[in-house]
């Protein structure tokens, strides 16, 4: 039985992939800092690191303390729009916090990574579905420290003897238990459970891109999906030297206006959107190809959007935030 640090463990992605390793017969260790995560998200019993990522020294000492095998690295800071305002600070925590990370897997000599890597490293695609190889121009530079940490990966398995996989996430959403909802401020759909409870109207950025109804085009993921992604990526990592990077989302588009309609039928009432300027940034259009995944790893997605909205929506309702 291996044994997996979680960086990030007690966030919203990460809580989901602490529960889906320990599914698959591994055992578990968090460390986090909180500034986000919460910690009644960690299972009982799975010990926790309180630290950051950046303290060298702490996450030395939890490798060893705990015996770990692999790392799954999800900790970052990861807001696009606030990133271009606080560049410095992005690359500080996403960049820096993963080269302190890795130097003290090196310090303990262990050499199984998974990378959370992001569909931001895209930017504004060309062409879609995207596929892995697709050319990488991020919008942000919360995108650009995205692509330096595959770099780092890389390097870290050419240098290191490090097995390891990227995986890019597409748009995350939905939960798997009501106690593992996304409270985030910077995604659509508790964006809008958001303001609808405040007696707001939510905002469509934009309804007048080159798309069918005129708003931008994501492809949503289901968050168990992505924690059984990172199941399989890990036990790539396990059982060969892997240096692999896999897209993991849908291969479906999904409108905003799409999304707002399916948080309409499932919560019982028109959402009554509001159409506002188009923010920065934000691309028509962006779906994965998930060929790479589905034949390197077997893996595929199984929910659909519906079941995303009425997993967050359950959630949300279960533990709203304060």
């Amino acid at each position: 039985m291996t044994t997996w640090l979680i960086t990030g463990g007690a966030g919203y992605i990460g809580s989901h992939v602490v529960r889906a390793l320990q599914d698959s017969g591994r055992k578990v260790v968090v460390l986090d800092d909180f500034s986000s995560g919460l910690e009644r998200k960690v299972p009982a019993g799975v010990p926790i690191v309180r630290a950051s990522v950046a303290d060298r020294a702490a996450v030395a000492g939890a490798l060893r303390a705990h015996r770990v095998d692999g790392v799954i690295h999800l900790a970052a800071k990861k807001a696009a729009g606030e990133s271009v305002t606080m560049p410095l600070y992005y690359y500080r925590e996403n960049v820096g916090g993963m080269v302190e990370l890795l130097a003290a897997m090196n310090d303990v000599g262990v050499t199984q990574f998974v990378y959370s890597s992001s569909a931001a490293v895209y930017g504004t695609p060309s062409a879609n579905p995207i596929y892995e190889d697709a050319q990488l121009a991020p919008d942000s530079p919360y995108g650009e420290t995205k692509v330096v940490g595959e770099w780092l990966s890389r390097n870290a398995g050419l240098a290191d003897g490090v097995s390891w996989v990227a995986l890019r996430y597409f748009n995350v959403a939905g939960a798997a238990s009501d106690d593992l909802g996304d409270n985030s401020i910077n995604n659509l759909i508790p964006m809008v459970f958001r303001a609808l409870a405040l007696g707001e109207r939510p905002q469509i950025f934009g309804d007048d891109y080159p798309t069918a109804d005129g708003t931008c085009i994501r492809d949503y993921i289901h968050v168990a999906d992505l924690a059984d992604a990172h199941v399989v990526a890990a036990a790539r990592c396990e059982s060969s030297r892997s240096a692999e990077i896999f897209n993991v989302g849908r291969g479906v588009g999904s409108s905003v206006r799409e999304v707002m309609d399916t948080i309409g039928s499932v919560i019982g009432r028109d959402v009554e959107p509001e159409v506002v300027a188009r923010r920065v940034g934000d691309p028509p259009a962006s779906t994965a190809a998930t060929d790479r995944i589905e034949k390197a790893l077997g893996w595929r997605a199984t929910h659909d959007l519906r079941a995303m909205v009425a997993s967050a929506w359950s959630a949300w309702q279960a533990f709203p935030p304060n």
